[in-house]
């Protein structure tokens, strides 16, 4: 016996939009979607993102637990 009506409906189509703009069209069980952030505008993809971290991670637990260098 076959289940009726189990599965969503299915949009070939559906549209996704980021700030009121159409990004791009998708297959998905929605017909629009909205996202805030996409790789046409996210820092890491558009090649703007700043690495805040001016230490190194070594050098600062180093310095933290009063290692020093060995070789000298």
């Amino acid at each position: 016996m076959v289940k009726v009506e189990t599965h969503p409906e299915w949009y070939p189509n559906a549209k996704v939009y980021c700030d009121g703009q159409l990004i791009m069209k998708v297959g998905s069980t929605k017909p629009r979607l909205n996202v805030d952030i996409w790789s046409g505008n996210h820092p890491f993809y558009t090649g703007s993102q700043k690495i805040l971290d001016s230490e190194g991670r070594v050098e600062r637990f180093m310095r933290k637990y009063g290692i020093t260098n060995q070789e000298e």
